[in-house]
């Protein structure tokens, strides 16, 4: 199951919400074995942010969560998918974009863990 939570400093329209949405449900088959049925996501728009204590205006954090692990090549082509979408539909440039990924052998669910 992977989570995936976004952290923008501008604001999210509405509409831009269901697109994220789509595209990141698409995007996540990048990663071997992840599918849209099983992914959770978090959207927080208008964070303040700063990076080297600067305010950015336009500027994203993205942490991918996921059950498992994951090749390095299918982090990098979801990392690169994530990034164009972020740029295409809030014009957050690639550079004001960051990425971390997470896996853990431990996730819960329904009362248990997998």
């Amino acid at each position: 199951m992977p989570f995936i939570s976004t952290k923008v400093s501008v604001s999210i329209p509405e509409e831009k919400l269901e697109i994220l949405k789509t595209g990141y449900g698409s995007a996540i088959t990048l990663i071997s074995g992840k599918r849209e049925a099983r992914l959770m996501l978090q959207f927080e728009d208008n964070c303040k942010m700063y990076f080297g204590g600067e305010n950015q205006e336009a500027i994203a954090y993205v942490q991918v969560n996921l059950y498992g692990t994951a090749q390095d090549t299918d982090c990098n082509n979801l990392t690169a998918e994530l990034t164009s979408i972020l740029e295409k539909e809030l014009g957050i440039k690639p550079a004001q974009v960051f990425i971390s990924y997470y896996s853990t052998v431990q996730w819960g669910n329904n009362g248990k863990n997998m």
